[in-house]
């Protein structure tokens, strides 16, 4: 398979993924950061199966709605050309007010109808990419919820816990490899989106994986902020 330079593509994301959930696996089995990798993988896949089909029934969807379009249209002209023929004796100017606006009336909805066929095709596409990358933006968080309670400050020696301290159960080597795999898993959270934005150029998607990068990117900024401090450990 030979993949294109000018685009991201999904395999190497899901490949990069399943790779990270091995290697945290190899040396934190039992922690949460497992499953949660393994969610980011089954998003990953989901973004992937979702592109053909996705962009099969985008061209179904608009071919139909040109059809429909098309129909309204010529329906729109059949109901003009039916008014003024009917009304063609009409000798009074004033007379002609009601048909005036009947006929702003029928095109006034004739327009409606054909934007709202027009458009129905991207939103409707927007509406699963937005639902996708709602999913990416919870799970960044949950990322963060996980990096939270990994205090450097803990490992110094002299460091006091009070009564309310939650263990601290990792030592500086691991603490430090566990940063690094939050900060790892944020970018490809980024990267994830990122696919999403190359299945769209709606601006409310592209504004959305705009947003979650902007997160995930600050996130793994304040975890690098932890590994300094953990190196002058």
């Amino acid at each position: 398979m030979t993949l294109r330079r000018d685009r991201l593509d999904p395999a190497p994301v899901l490949e990069t993924v399943q790779r990270l959930r091995a290697r945290i696996y190899s040396r934190f089995p039992e922690r949460d950061l497992v499953r949660v990798c393994e969610d980011l993988v089954e998003l990953v896949v989901a973004i992937r199966d979702a592109t053909p089909g996705s962009q099969q029934r985008l061209r179904t969807a608009r071919r139909t709605s040109r059809v429909l379009v098309g129909l309204v249209v010529v329906a729109a002209m059949a109901l003009a050309l039916r008014s003024a023929l009917g009304d063609a004796g009409v000798e009074r100017g004033l007379d002609w007010l009601p048909l005036v606006e009947a006929a702003v009336n029928d095109l006034v909805f004739a327009a409606i109808a054909v934007f709202f066929l027009y458009s129905l095709p991207e939103r409707l596409q927007r509406g699963q990419l937005l639902a996708l990358l709602h999913r990416l933006r919870s799970l960044a968080h949950i990322i963060d919820m996980h990096q939270l309670t990994k205090d450097p400050e803990r490992l110094r020696p002299d460091f006091v816990p009070t009564t309310v301290s939650g263990p601290s159960d990792l030592t500086r080597d691991q603490m430090e490899r566990y940063l690094d795999y939050c900060s790892e898993m944020l970018s490809l959270v980024g990267k994830a989106a990122a696919l999403c934005a190359e299945e769209s150029r709606d601006s409310l998607v592209l504004d959305t994986v705009g947003t979650v990068e902007t997160l995930t990117a600050s996130m793994s900024q304040k975890i690098w902020q932890k590994i300094s401090v953990l190196s002058r450990l």
